[in-house]
């Protein structure tokens, strides 16, 4: 085998995920897209907002069922698994995540889409239980959102192979426990509070109260080293000094350490590196941004010059059209 492509979060882009995979040389045969020499890796996150989500979830089921690739969670497939999963005995809360208004818009496309597939949906979420939290594999590491050498560690003694069982997804989502802390900064990163009163204003269409911060500076001392998103900080927040508290709610990945990929992160522009040994690959594909990959051929450091990208324009939602139930 010659290399991985890993491809960033495709949320529902089944369509551009189909172009994609052609442009990298992949060819469907008898329902399944493969290369005769490369594996791809997906980053999680296939789920939610996209006009092909189905598409995007069949695509990436088939090739890892058939060892034509490998994949991990993302924040999004762990959001519909606790989503749809009723609450234990007991509890104050019927759902394991409460159907808020702010947690059903974010199902919204995936639950209409499958509305008429309940038997697949339900078939889907049993799915993606079994996807692991994270990757190791021939030199490369592989997280949706952070990886952090002790909650990994965790993991592995908890769960070896880094799959989910139900007590686990139950525990998940109560805050202290061992579970929701792997859960959260795996599949979401470090989030760092914004001062009371003061609101992010996403493109996206969400208000939130917190930004992202990532996980590879050494020494950072203020807001603005550590955050890592397409929306500004507001006023002069990117000179505010971290506060101890702060500091110890960052992960660090240092530069020694192996080739990392990751998603999450909705960066805009044109791919880059933001460390010698780590990629991002999640640059808004759904926001109507770049669907992501890197091709990787055992490489350290790694090179920019190895990202491939399709530029996903408003015909993603015309282009379903094309790709009819035969295929699934």
């Amino acid at each position: 085998m010659a290399g991985y492509d890993l491809i960033g979060d495709v949320h529902g882009c089944g369509a551009t995920l189909v172009t994609l995979l052609e442009m990298l040389g992949y060819r469907e045969q008898r329902g399944v897209y493969r290369h005769p020499q490369r594996k791809v890796i997906f980053l999680g996150d296939l789920i939610d907002r996209g006009p092909r989500i189905r598409l995007a979830v069949t695509v990436a089921r088939r090739m890892v069922e058939e060892g034509e690739a490998y994949i991990v969670m993302g924040n999004h497939e762990h959001n519909a698994l606790a989503y749809m999963h009723p609450a234990p005995p007991g509890s104050h809360k019927r759902w394991l995540r409460e159907h808020t208004p702010r947690h059903n818009r974010i199902m919204e496309d995936t639950l209409a889409q499958y509305q008429d597939y309940t038997n697949e949906w339900d078939d889907t979420l049993a799915w993606f239980k079994t996807l692991p939290l994270f990757l190791e594999i021939d030199g490369i590491r592989v997280v949706h959102a952070c990886w952090d050498d002790r909650l990994i560690e965790q993991l592995k003694q908890r769960l070896p192979d880094g799959r989910m069982d139900t007590r686990f997804l139950i525990e998940s989502t109560d805050p202290g426990t061992q579970a929701y802390r792997i859960i959260d900064r795996l599949t979401r990163g470090a989030n760092i509070p914004l001062p009371g009163g003061i609101a992010i204003h996403s493109g996206d269409g969400y208000t939130r109260q917190s930004f992202r911060a990532h996980f590879w500076a050494a020494n950072p001392t203020r807001w603005g080293d550590v955050v890592f998103q397409p929306d500004h900080l507001p006023g002069d927040l990117e000179t505010r000094l971290l506060t101890e508290n702060e500091r110890q709610r960052l992960s660090y990945y240092g530069p020694e350490q192996p080739p990392l990929f990751i998603g999450h992160y909705w960066c805009e522009g044109i791919p880059a590196l933001p460390a010698p040994n780590i990629a991002c690959l999640d640059y808004s594909a759904v926001k109507y941004g770049r669907l992501v990959a890197y091709r990787w051929d055992g490489e350290t450091p790694l090179n920019a010059d190895n990202f491939v990208w399709v530029e996903v324009i408003k015909e993603e939602r015309s282009q379903a059209n094309l790709y009819g139930n035969d295929f699934y």
